[in-house]
């Protein structure tokens, strides 16, 4: 038995955009989801059938020699077969959703010290999922204190120089024979020191507060 056509199996035009392929992929799997459609061995299929066609369509190079060779060139190019997921494919389309919310992009690099990571779970329901929605969250964000407008110092006061390291932020230690260059472990590399710390701060000069996000 031959294979549908791929852009017959998703219901669209030879010519139609990547956004079109994507919004006639989740149509159908909404529609014949295992989830939605236990033990039915033909949605099944179908959602199987339409996940090999958006995999295949939504890959400019793939699409590209599909729309030249036909499954013929599909089954030249490595990576196409491998079991059914029925996950594989939300992932591929939805899970850029939550990726750069809190800017965890996966194998980058940074030169300045990342913060800490932050986790929001959410319980998303399959049609928010498949369509999308807007979700507003609340997510803890350190921000400058208002009453020492975030120099850590008590209103009326100022920041001093560090008087153990002069400003310098590190210190020289001897060590045997070796002069070591550390830390300086009053003011922690600041260069700075407190004398009358802000009370709301604790002289930290940040404070935390909630922070609302919309999501879509």
């Amino acid at each position: 038995m031959s294979k549908q056509d791929f852009y017959q199996t998703l219901g669209i035009a030879k010519n139609s955009t990547d956004a079109e392929i994507k919004k006639a992929y989740r149509r159908l799997a909404m529609k014949h989801h295992p989830d939605r459609n236990p033990g039915n061995a033909t949605s099944e299929q179908k959602f199987k059938e339409a996940k090999e066609a958006y995999e295949a369509l939504s890959d400019p190079q793939k699409r590209s020699t599909y729309d030249q060779f036909g499954h013929a060139g599909m089954n030249s190019q490595s990576g196409m077969g491998g079991g059914f997921n029925p996950g594989d494919s939300f992932n591929d389309i939805f899970g850029d959703m939550f990726g750069d919310i809190f800017g965890s992009r996966r194998g980058q690099q940074r030169n300045t010290q990342r913060g800490s990571d932050l986790r929001y779970n959410l319980t998303l329901d399959l049609e928010q999922a498949v369509f999308g929605d807007t979700i507003k969250i609340n997510i803890p964000s350190l921000t400058a204190c208002s009453p020492c407008k975030g120099s850590g110092a008590k209103a009326g006061t100022s920041v001093a120089t560090c008087q153990k390291c002069d400003g310098r932020g590190n210190v020289r230690v001897q060590q045997g024979f070796f002069t070591l260059q550390q830390t300086c472990p009053v003011c922690r590399g600041t260069g700075q020191s407190i004398p009358y710390p802000c009370a709301d701060c604790n002289g930290s000069g940040r404070v935390q507060k909630n922070r609302t996000i919309s999501i879509k």
